[in-house]
């Protein structure tokens, strides 16, 4: 398959207004993208494609604001732009949440929430944008998993099924797409500095004391610059490389759940407690 050419492409990204979604936006309207911008946060959206459009006069940014947990609203908005655009270029299905706690802690309702967003949501665009990004050979899907779709630690139970399912999701659909010289590239990042588990949903079973501990802690390893990670990202579609890891614990890790698939979990529990102490002190 040929490289994947950005200049010029139409790029459709999912959770644009922060994170690493606004970083690749970024990205992508520095590399000459026409971009397709979807997020909830309607100001941090206007944001950002008030920024491209200047930064990029030459290009175009079209932006929806869509909360992608309202099906038939994600349903409407995917429609409308397989509708406004016939050749889609890139789709990258960035747009994710979290939810805290451990399974027995969390409301069926919320993990659905959840799952809403990070699986179902990511099949939605894809299947409703799939004839244009087809017709247009050479189009690429690229898809955001997470650390957590390598391993999957405890109180992670909702986000790693999302992230695993759509690193399955990937892998079963690169194949498929292969015939008509589209690819497709799942990312796994961590330790990005984002919002994510400041904005993190909550069980009612949670205790608030402990999970604020957990929290911060945790948030001291969130030191890579989105914009690092986007670069990583856009390099990858460019390359159609399969996946894509970013930062040095999710290389160690990976490796540690493909040694001892059975047994990483122990490890990882034992490893996180002892920095979450050292962390918290």
């Amino acid at each position: 398959m040929k490289r994947f050419v950005v200049d010029g492409a139409t790029a459709v990204v999912t959770g644009a207004a922060g994170g690493i979604g606004r970083a690749v936006a970024r990205e992508l309207s520095a590399r000459g993208a026409h971009l397709v911008l979807l997020d909830r946060d309607e100001v941090g959206l206007a944001s950002i494609a008030a920024e491209l459009r200047v930064s990029r006069p030459d290009r175009a940014v079209t932006t929806y604001a869509v909360d992608l947990s309202d099906r038939a609203a994600a349903l409407y908005a995917a429609e409308g732009i397989a509708a406004a655009h016939p050749h889609v270029h890139l789709l990258v299905n960035n747009a994710g949440v979290a939810l805290g706690g451990r399974f027995s802690e969390v409301a069926l309702e919320d993990v659905e929430w959840l799952l809403s967003i990070n699986l179902h949501a990511v099949l939605l665009l894809t299947h409703t944008l799939l004839p244009n990004l087809v017709a247009t050979r050479g189009s690429h899907i690229v898809n955001l998993s997470s650390l957590f779709g390598l391993i999957a630690p405890p109180g992670q139970v909702a986000y790693s099924t999302s992230k695993f399912g759509v690193r399955g999701f990937g892998d079963a659909l690169r194949e498929e797409l292969a015939e008509h010289e589209v690819g497709v590239t799942t990312v796994h990042p961590g330790g990005i500095a984002t919002s994510i588990a400041d904005s993190a949903r909550i069980g009612a079973g949670v205790d608030p004391a402990e999970y604020e501990q957990g929290r911060r802690a945790w948030t001291k390893l969130l030191s890579i610059d989105p914009a690092i990670a986007a670069t990583r990202i856009v390099d990858g579609a460019e390359r159609r490389k399969p996946r894509v890891l970013i930062g040095g614990s999710t290389y160690v890790l990976d490796a540690l759940a493909r040694i001892t698939p059975g047994h990483y979990g122990r490890l990882v529990a034992a490893g996180n407690e002892r920095l979450s102490r050292r962390l918290v002190r």
